[in-house]
């Protein structure tokens, strides 16, 4: 039987221990470098024995809430800084509080404040580097958890593809069970019924059971396998059958002793994080619009030499709940009749050469900016689709209106992850729903830094899709 690794189960801890380093060393480092670049503070107490019993109080209690970033499976890089900015947070409440009542009151706050904004950002570079280094760690066949999932249907089928999407999650699927003979072809890990589950799990090293199969009122299915995982020391999860048809987040809550799962409400929906990302929007355009004279100038110059027309193009696109707006870009094709209704394709007549060149490297989207100023657009989200394409996908699609429950976007989620451009066929435009909609329901401003930055990377090296 395959080792799973000697250390596995000791990453936590290992990594729990480089936190602490991290922050003795940012602490130690920050000091020194204020002492000498401003004034002497080590007469004001900060390296004092209490301030440092604080300093690492505070960061064990941190990370008694915050470090299960290094152990939990599937957990994205900005949800990790998130986890980074609440634990620093934490940390300061802590540290601050206590310090307050150790160290003498005329302390000063700047060395302070400097030691934070430099332990966030080597904190949360560390953790996203570390879980990089976990997930090759997995993919070499270490640190992984031998998994079980009973029952073929939907919610099953959509597991095991999750599961198997990313050998960086190290699970391996041992075995897989369902009553139906034609489940055999979901997995080749197949092992037999639901009968055969308890001497599955006897004779073989299970550290994880997934069950996702129906927990209806005449079925005993669900708490037979409990039993099964109870008795043999194996941890379980079931898997809810509402995953067939809906894909929000829930939160497990209770009434009494009865478990509901009441519906994540949307990130956006919250005050604080509309003004972080209005905020962010207002401050980025307003720069790009005080700079943008230097761009438009040669690029209007190039419009007006490559076709006759205005140097801008307004179309009337859908945005925030469904509502029109005049959406801005350079213009990049010749005049047509069809603007409004056709997609530009590959190889397309009606762009210009210099349009070509504007589309290749999104500059023509630069104006939007104006739109984001104006409130009607963010720099993230779904990229509005024109009033046609938005009267035909809402009846072919179903949750296509979703992605209007934000404001549009100039970038988003779907464009980062390779769906920009034509859209040939139906599952094309299925798949940029579905990550629209994903991107509004699991919204936070580290993942809006990420996909600007892709966003920016793939302009510069180029893309098949950009035409």
């Amino acid at each position: 039987m395959k080792s799973k690794g000697r250390y596995g189960q000791f990453v936590r801890w290992i990594f729990s221990i480089v936190d602490l380093l991290i922050v003795n060393l940012t602490f130690l480092a920050s000091m020194y470098y204020w002492q000498r670049s401003t004034t002497p503070v080590d007469s004001n107490g900060l390296y004092s024995r209490p301030v440092w019993l604080v300093l690492n109080v505070a960061m064990v209690v941190g990370l008694y809430f915050y470090s299960n970033v290094h152990e939990r499976r599937v957990f994205y890089a900005e949800k990790v800084v998130g986890q980074a900015v609440k634990l620093v947070l934490t940390h300061a409440g802590i540290f601050v509080t206590l310090t307050s009542f150790l160290g003498p009151s005329d302390a000063p706050w700047q060395p302070v404040l400097w030691f934070y904004v430099v332990f966030f950002i080597v904190l949360s570079t560390w953790w996203v580097i570390s879980r990089q280094f976990v997930k090759l760690y997995r993919n070499r066949g270490f640190n992984f958890k031998r998994v079980i999932v009973i029952g073929g249907g939907t919610v099953g089928v959509r597991l095991i593809n999750e599961m198997l999407a990313d050998q960086g999650y190290g699970y391996h699927i041992v075995g897989f069970f369902d009553d139906n003979p034609k489940a055999r072809s979901a997995s080749a890990a197949y092992q037999g019924t639901l009968n055969d589950v308890e001497q599955f799990v006897k004779t073989h090293q299970v550290d994880e059971m997934f069950c996702a199969v129906p927990d209806i009122e005449d079925n005993q299915n669900v708490s037979r396998m409990i039993r099964i995982a109870d008795n043999n020391a194996v941890d379980f999860y079931y898997v809810p059958q509402f995953g067939r048809t809906v894909t929000r987040q829930f939160e497990l809550q209770s009434v009494g002793d009865v478990p509901i799962l009441a519906v994540h409400p949307y990130p956006l929906k919250n005050p604080i994080n509309r003004f972080v990302k209005r905020t962010f929007d207002l401050l980025v355009s307003t720069i790009v619009l005080i700079l943008s004279p230097l761009v438009i100038i040669p690029i209007a110059i190039g419009i007006k030499l490559s076709s006759p027309g205005p140097i801008f193009f307004v179309q009337k696109r859908t945005g925030y709940r469904g509502q029109a707006f005049d959406c801005y870009k350079f213009r990049t094709m010749r005049l047509n009749d069809d603007s409004d209704t056709k997609q530009a394709v590959k190889g397309d007549p009606r762009v210009t050469r210099f349009g070509n060149f504007l589309r290749r490297t999104s500059i023509d989207e630069l104006p939007q900016f104006y739109n984001v100023w104006r409130g009607e657009m963010s720099i993230v989200g779904p990229r509005p689709h024109m009033v046609a394409q938005t009267e035909l996908y809402s009846e072919l699609i179903d949750k296509y209106m979703l992605r209007h429950t934000i404001k549009p976007g100039i970038t988003g989620w779907a464009q980062v992850r390779g769906y920009r451009g034509q859209t040939e066929e139906l599952w094309q435009m299925e798949k940029r729903v579905e990550y629209d909609v994903w991107y509004a329901e699991n919204w936070t401003f580290f993942m809006d830094l990420k996909i600007i930055f892709r966003t920016v990377w793939n302009a510069l090296k180029g893309e098949d899709n950009a035409y």
